[in-house]
This record gives structure tokens, C-alpha cells and sequence, in this order.
């Protein structure tokens, strides 16, 4: 394992979506085309399966040193009501799009720190969200709570506007982990905002786990591991560290790259604890997340229904994708948009009356098929050609695989490809392949994190 490891360790995406953000053509993009994929992906899909919605709420009291999101650390609460208001007009620009109203299947609340803002202010906003929808029969709403913050209110308040699932950031629990990104949180405050979850009725409560973070060792992680266990989540987002501390705002700056475990001791991290995942129950689902049996993620992995999008993976799928907030990114399936990347510049924006987008891309058909393959392998960990002749670069794709078959990561058939238990470490080495755009494009730096 070792020698795959340095052979296959290198810069790579997550691929939360294809192409990937480094590889949108913005020459072809415009505001106006991507109002037109919104309208035609709407009346696609909106009587069947409904549509999304991701709000990112931005604010966060402190920063966690380890995150690479999109964020805005303020102690200031007065910020709530106004960014609430501009998200809630934002989205009436959309439904102005709409000819019929919208069904909502799946929602969920993303950040910075969902539950930096206060009940009241969350309800006020959702309320205004769901007069202008019908709401999906079987819907998935969820949203991302912070330990530390997240109060039974909180929680109830949600629950009553039809949430159900909730994940709590983790991390670890080592103190001097902790310490070095900045995330001080006692597991007295995991457990009581898991079991206040488990009273009130959330039958799907996830805790991300994070390995590779600096002074992480594998005692750290099996005890991490062994305290999550006691509050026996239904799900767990089991990540890879991304370490880039390139990206402005991340301020990587409790440690440095010394403090990182190597490649080797990382994935050891990743082998030693998914191991004792399994042993304890839990299987794993798609790429970094297990989940246990009874769990909608896994029965989704069964019934071939997995899917993946800029929210990670989700057993709910939907053609259309809206993001609401700053630096939001919407899903057309035929486009994507990201909003500004600034509070002040988004509710400017949205004041004027557009919709703030400020880069995107719009899918050709080359785009379309190799996002179905890479959709399919970070899924179901095998994809299908019915032509692979269409595209002759796919063709040297499976030229490229042969090395991979060699070391047991995949099996190649005639026009088909499986992801092998031993390849699933492997997984985004396997859709890199496929990733035409990049193969055209090698970036001369870094813009992606290491794939192990």
C-alpha cells in the first residue's frame, strides 16, 4: 500500500461537481444563460422530483484554521436580520423565473456557522422560503451545527419546520489538535447537542471526522472514533484534511506543514479507522462517508440512487440546484453559477435587483457525458459506456486505466469500469481519468488538495 500511495498521491479534485471550479470556460458563460438553463432544468424536473435549495450563512464567531470555506468571522450579531433579508429577495428573483411554483425537495442550511444566527432569525427566514413553495412529500432538510452553539432551541425550532437531519462538526478530540486549528470543543457539548437531537426526534444526526490534521496520531483518531461511538451517530462524514493554505481566508497559521502527518501515516489514518468504522458497524457509502444500515445514505448507495453535488453526497436527487447567499453555487445540471464572494457586494447586488452571480459555466456535451461518468464512479464506483467512441479521449481514458488495473484499484471490461475495494482510496485518482478538462489544461501550481 504504501508504494500506491506514493505512486497515486498527488493534487486532485473532490469532484463535488465536473468541470470543476479551476476549469469553468467563464468566456461562455453570462447571467442571462444561466437564467435560461435555471428556466429549462425547472421544467424538466420541478412536477417530478422538485428542486434544491443551499443557503450558505456565512458568519462564524471564530476561525477554524483548518476550513477553506467561504466565510465572514464576526462577534456582531446585528448582521443577521440584514443578510437574512437579501437571501429571502435573492430567492424571490428566482421564483420570478418560474412560471409555476416551486416543489421543494430538498433543503439544506451550509456555512461558515448555520446556527451563528438565532432561532427566531432562522424560522423568519425558512417561513419566507416555504410560503412561495409547495413542500415535496418525502423531503430532505438538513443543516450543518456547530457544537458549541447550537442550542435546543435551535434544534426544536428547526425540527417544527420539518428538518430532520442534522451534522455536527467534529473533528477530534485530542486537545492538542484542537489547539492547533482552533476548534476548542469538549465532547460534553458534542454529546448533549446529539442526544437533545435524538430526544426531539432527528432520525438522520451525522458527526464529521476529519484525518491528516496537524499532530494527528492514530491514538487521537481511534479515540476520537471510540467517543463519537457513544453517542452513535447514524452517519459519518469521514474527510481527508484538505491542506491548502494558498486559498485567501483559510489562515492556516497554528501549524505548519511539519505538523502534518505524512502521506503514509495519513492514510494509515484513514485504512486503521475505517476498519474500526466497519467493525463497529458502520459501512462505507461512496467516497468519505459511512453511515449504518437503517440510514437513507445507504439505502440509496443499495437502490443505485446515491448522488453527489456541491453539498457532498445526498439520497436525494434533483436536476436543479439553487444556492442562495454569498458565494453560493447553483446547479442547472446544464450550468453552473457561483454567487460574489463578499457580504457587501452580495446584498448590493441583490438590492438592485439581480440575481448576484459572478462566474460560472455552461455545460457543452463533452461536459455533460464525462459528468455522468465521474458522477457514476464517485457513486456507485463503476460507470458504463454506451459509446465510448463518441469522445475518443475517453477511449485513451481506458488506456490510462491499465496501469490502475495492474495494481488491483480497478477492472476494466469493454465498456465498463469497477472501482475495486482496494481502489477505493483511489476513487479520485480513478475520475481524474476521465477529467478531460484538466488533461488538456494541466495547472502548473497547486490549486487542489492531495488525493491522499
Amino acid at each position: 500500500m504504501n508504494s500506491l500511495i506514493d505512486k497515486y498521491n498527488i493534487p486532485g479534485p473532490r469532484y463535488t461537481s465536473y468541470p470543476t471550479v479551476p476549469y469553468w470556460d467563464e468566456t461562455t458563460f453570462s447571467p442571462e444563460k444561466w437564467k435560461e438553463t435555471v428556466i429549462r432544468s425547472f421544467h424538466e424536473s420541478n412536477a417530478e422530483e422538485g428542486i434544491s435549495i443551499y443557503i450558505h450563512l456565512p458568519f462564524c464567531e471564530a476561525l477554524c484554521t483548518f476550513c477553506a470555506c467561504h466565510k465572514r468571522i464576526t462577534k456582531q450579531h446585528s448582521v443577521e436580520i440584514p443578510y437574512l433579508e437579501s437571501v429571502l429577495k435573492e430567492w424571490k428573483l428566482y421564483v420570478e423565473l418560474f412560471e409555476e411554483k416551486p416543489k421543494l425537495k430538498e433543503l439544506h442550511l451550509g456555512g461558515g456557522t448555520p446556527t451563528f444566527f438565532s432561532p427566531q432569525n432562522l424560522k423568519t427566514l425558512l417561513e419566507g422560503i416555504f410560503e412561495t413553495v409547495d413542500i415535496a412529500e418525502h423531503q430532505e432538510f438538513s443543516f450543518e451545527g456547530h457544537p458549541n452553539n447550537t442550542t435546543r432551541d435551535h434544534l426544536q425550532t428547526l425540527y417544527d419546520l420539518g428538518f430532520r437531519r442534522v451534522s455536527f462538526g467534529v473533528q477530534d478530540y485530542d486537545p492538542k489538535v484542537q489547539k492547533a486549528i482552533n476548534r476548542i470543543q469538549p465532547f460534553e457539548n458534542v454529546k448533549n447537542v446529539t442526544e437533545w437531537a435524538k430526544e426531539i426526534g432527528y432520525r438522520g444526526i451525522s458527526h464529521d471526522l476529519v484525518f491528516g490534521l496537524p499532530h494527528q496520531s492514530w491514538e487521537a483518531m481511534e479515540y476520537t472514533i471510540r467517543k463519537t461511538m457513544e453517542l452513535k451517530p447514524d452517519r459519518l462524514a469521514f474527510y481527508s484534511y484538505a491542506h491548502v493554505p494558498w486559498v485567501k481566508g483559510v489562515g492556516q497559521r497554528g501549524f505548519d506543514e511539519n505538523d502534518l502527518p505524512s502521506g503514509e501515516e495519513k492514510r494509515r489514518l484513514y485504512e486503521d479507522g475505517k476498519k474500526l468504522l466497519e467493525d463497529l458497524g458502520y459501512i462505507e457509502v461512496g467516497m468519505d462517508h459511512f453511515s449504518l444500515e437503517h440510514d437513507d445514505l445507504y439505502q440509496s448507495l443499495i437502490q443505485k440512487k446515491l448522488h453527489r453535488n456541491f453539498m457532498g453526497y445526498t439520497s436525494s436527487n434533483t436536476q436543479l440546484m439553487v444556492g442562495l447567499g454569498m458565494s453560493a453555487i447553483s446547479d442547472s445540471w446544464y450550468a453552473f453559477a457561483q454567487n460574489v464572494k463578499t457580504v457587501e457586494e452580495y446584498q448590493k447586488i441583490v438590492e438592485e435587483g439581480e440575481i448576484p452571480v459572478v462566474k460560472g459555466h455552461i455545460l457543452d456535451d463533452e461536459d455533460l457525458t464525462v459528468r455522468r461518468h465521474i458522477l457514476n464512479l464517485m457513486c456507485q464506483l463503476e460507470t458504463t459506456f454506451t459509446d465510448k467512441n463518441s469522445f475518443p479521449e475517453l477511449e485513451n481514458a481506458f488506456e490510462m486505466l491499465k496501469e490502475m488495473e495492474k495494481d488491483d484499484l480497478v477492472e476494466i471490461y469493454d465498456n465498463q469500469i469497477k472501482i475495486t475495494e482496494k481502489g477505493r482510496a483511489f476513487t479520485r485518482n480513478v475520475a481524474m481519468v476521465f477529467d478531460l478538462r484538466m488533461m488538456r489544461n494541466k495547472p502548473e501550481t497547486r490549486i487542489f488538495s492531495m488525493t491522499i
